[in-house]
């Protein structure tokens, strides 16, 4: 739409031009930026409000050298009960993982708008995604345990059900991006729905599939540190019982274990998924090199045909011939099941107690309903909003901080690559490190409260978001930085005019997930003293006041559903 206003020219004539009038904004627009500065006003509140200032740091910096004569010299175990904890770990890791694919999978096929029956269906499919993404793996662990008792059993169903909660959604995207053509093909030629999922879906979809369980596989390893603390075997468990004796050097020890196990895990498993979802360029040398060429044929690339296949007496196909690659496909799986059959066998599972479990079912529940407040309602809701007040403010640092560190991580913003490789690894070290391991360290140094867990999952956050912005402006158009910097910008009016502006709606969308992140977090962080609801939760379970956790429970499950709607809509508008 176009207006004529007046112009005056230098000869002071006024003659009628046309002028483009810009559209005035979307009232969704305004919205979220509305939102977003309101999120922004509750960052700087809570930061003021828990008193995170530069006392609070210099004390802290003070008593770190008092923590650190304590922690050194490290108190290894000895050798073998050190591979024996390290292995229970991975095995309960392993199993949780596996479990949390086979049932992602189902439900992602009905969550799944190209495979469900009906909206009813995948409607529900999605909300038991939502739902299982909403309740933190720590209450599940808590609940479990009411169920089966101590042992591995908890911690594998905490972690498989909520991993469906990010596996399921990344699973039914994935499939709902699927070329449709050869699905078509096998319907046309007969095949059946079964055959039509397993031979049109699952083989293009088996990258994404394998990626997405070894992304949740590095999750799942620090979850179990935290898990550990609740009664969960493995490296998490020593680790919590030598903290909570005060015998920092054997429980520093263990944690540096953690650390080295998460970046050695890390590394490989963000190898192999960069090679199988094809973004290596070229070949790579050494161990990544030999990564690349132990993941290729052994997956099916989405390159499906639409052509009707025919086997040797023209009779049509409708499932992949027995080539060199399904040949390796075979194999792959074959070990994989293999690994998480022994997974199985060392995780000591107890099957009589799982029976017992199960069976026992309605008599546990009954323990947990109705909920009740136990006439501490005042100091639950002032627990919960410690818990708001601490995502917000880490999130806060974790902005600050991810802003310039993503931004020089990026290829295209650094000034050589040098530079973005250092900060990639920078990037890639605090990823590693759980927020758990520091937050005990900023306990230790601070003592109890809520600061130390603000200023662990706001480090934390630079791990994740960091990447995320890094890898959002990589994807810019280089082709607005050039044309900008062909008009004689500089290297910093590029970036803030073009590079940045690019991806500022990316970034508004991941600033509310890392936001979501970190509340969740800010809820488990407080079992070890970093303040807010967790504290309350773990009180409430070791008194056996389970009416009191079913009203934590609900108390975070509806805090944790308003932001997933607010971030839900806000990504909607946004992108």
């Amino acid at each position: 739409m176009t207006t004529i206003v007046p112009v005056e020219t230098s000869s002071g004539e006024r003659p009628g031009l046309p002028v483009p009038r810009r559209p005035a904004p979307k009232f969704r627009v305004v919205a979220v930026w509305g939102v977003m500065l309101a999120l922004l006003a509750g960052g700087v509140w809570s930061f003021v409000e828990l008193e995170i200032g530069i006392s609070a740091l210099v004390t802290g910096f003070e008593n770190a050298a008092s923590f650190i004569s304590r922690m050194f010299p490290l108190d290894f175990p000895p050798a073998a009960e050190l591979v024996a904890l390290t292995l229970e770990t991975l095995a309960i890791v392993t199993v949780a993982t596996a479990l949390a694919v086979v049932l992602s999978l189902p439900v992602a096929l009905f969550a799944a708008s190209n495979t469900t029956r009906n909206r009813w269906t995948g409607g529900a499919a999605r909300t038991f995604i939502v739902l299982m993404r909403a309740i933190p793996d720590l209450v599940l662990a808590i609940i479990f345990f009411r169920l089966f008792g101590l042992g591995a059993v908890p911690g594998i169903l905490a972690m498989g059900l909520h991993s469906i909660g990010m596996i399921g959604k990344l699973y039914a995207d994935a499939i709902e991006e699927l070329d449709r053509g050869p699905v078509e093909a096998l319907r046309a030629a007969g095949a059946s729905r079964w055959q039509q999922i397993w031979s049109g879906i699952i083989p293009p979809l088996m990258p994404q599939i394998i990626a997405t369980a070894l992304h949740r596989f590095d999750i799942n390893l620090r979850t179990s540190v935290i898990l550990g603390y609740v009664g969960v075997g493995g490296i998490g468990l020593a680790m919590s019982e030598a903290l909570n004796t005060m015998n920092y050097q054997r429980g520093m020890a263990l944690a540096l274990v953690v650390l080295v196990l998460c970046v050695v895990v890390e590394l490989i498993s963000g190898a192999i998924r960069t090679a199988l979802l094809g973004r290596v360029n070229g070949r790579r040398r050494g161990i990544l090199g030999l990564l690349d060429r132990m993941s290729d044929g052994w997956v099916t690339k989405p390159t499906a045909t639409h052509e009707v296949q025919r086997d040797g007496k023209g009779r049509i196909r409708t499932a992949p011939p027995w080539d060199a690659d399904r040949i390796r496909r075979f194999l792959g799986i074959t070990v994989t099941l293999l690994i998480v059959a022994i997974a199985v066998a060392g995780s000591d599972i107890d099957p009589a107690a799982l029976v017992t479990g199960l069976v026992d079912i309605p008599q546990t529940l009954a323990m947990f309903f109705p909920p009740s407040d136990g006439d501490m309602l005042d100091l639950l809701l002032e627990g919960m909003l410690s818990t708001v007040q601490i995502g917000l403010a880490a999130t806060l640092i974790g902005v600050v901080l991810a802003l310039p560190i993503g931004s020089l991580a990026a290829r295209n913003v650094a000034p050589n690559a040098a530079t973005a490789n250092v900060f990639r690894t920078l990037i890639v070290a605090v990823r590693a490190f759980p927020e758990l391991i520091l937050a005990i360290i900023f306990i230790v140094m601070m003592g109890l409260g809520a600061v130390p867990g603000a200023l662990a999952l706001g480090i934390g956050s630079v791990g994740l978001l960091g990447k995320l912005v890094a890898d959002s402006l990589e994807e810019t158009d280089v082709r607005v930085q050039d044309a900008v910097r062909a008009g004689g910008a500089t290297r910093l009016q590029v970036y803030a005019s073009a590079t940045l502006r690019q991806v500022l709606p990316a970034f508004v969308a991941h600033v509310l997930y890392q936001l979501d992140v970190n509340v969740r977090a800010a809820t488990l962080l407080g079992i070890v003293g970093a303040g807010g609801i967790g504290f309350y939760l773990l009180q409430a379970n070791r008194v056996m006041q389970f009416d009191v956790v079913t009203f934590i429970i609900l108390m975070i499950l509806a805090v944790v559903l308003v932001l997933e709607a607010i971030s839900a809509w806000v990504r909607r508008v946004v992108i």
